[in-house]
């Protein structure tokens, strides 16, 4: 699948233009996004960056990372994804910067979502929901969570987030109303952030192969 991704990123660079500051997302797909966006980084002002990992892999091309405070609204931001349906609503996560990723893109007039074909799916669900949670309430937020929706929460251990927290993982769910869902989990004290992109979903999906498919 990685000429699928390869492919993915370097499309989304099509809807990149000249003097743009760029949201940059996280993840595998992402890193051929960043890869290819180092080709053209005289065009563009700087990017806002959704985790270390990235931030550090557009420091090697040379691009300036910058602060989304000091940014205001960004007109693009381009991420990757661990599932998406048919209505362009996403699982995200499975690489730990769920709340960063979320920020930028509702500070962001376009989100770019680039996966490859196994990413898409009709209902989400399959891959475990990612939810960020304060240390304290691991336990409680679990809990709450195995009640409202009977899935199987299960700590992600040894990881911690750039935010200093840690993951729950939402195992066995079908999730026939993500916006429902990401709503009444955020709702939960200690969650900091769930990985259901359904209120705010991407703009365009490109889905990576040849020739990579655009879905908008």
């Amino acid at each position: 699948m990685s000429e699928a991704k390869r492919l993915a990123g370097e499309k989304a660079i099509e809807f990149v233009e000249d003097g743009m500051i760029v949201g940059v997302g996280t993840g595998s797909t992402v890193a051929y996004f960043i890869d290819a966006l180092g080709r053209v980084k005289d065009r563009i002002k700087g990017a806002v960056s959704s985790s270390e990992q990235s931030t550090a892999r557009l420091k090697q091309h040379g691009i300036e990372v910058l602060d989304l405070n000091h940014t205001g609204t960004l007109s693009l931001y381009v991420d990757g994804a661990d599932e998406c349906d048919p209505h362009k609503r996403l699982i995200k996560g499975g690489g730990a910067a769920l709340t960063r990723e979320k920020i930028i893109a509702e500070a962001s007039k376009q989100f770019v979502c680039i996966v490859d074909p196994s990413k898409q799916v009709p209902v989400l669900g399959k891959f475990p929901l990612p939810v960020e949670v304060i240390p304290m309430a691991r336990s409680l937020v679990a809990r709450e969570i195995l009640a409202l929706t009977g899935g199987q929460p299960v700590w992600r251990d040894g990881t911690v987030t750039d935010n200093g927290n840690v993951i729950l993982d939402i195992h066995n769910l079908s999730i026939t109303d993500p916006v429902a869902m990401e709503r009444e989990i955020n709702q939960i004290p200690g969650v900091v952030s769930v990985g259901l992109f359904a209120r705010r979903p991407a703009d365009i999906v490109i889905v990576g192969g040849e020739p990579p498919v655009v879905l908008r």
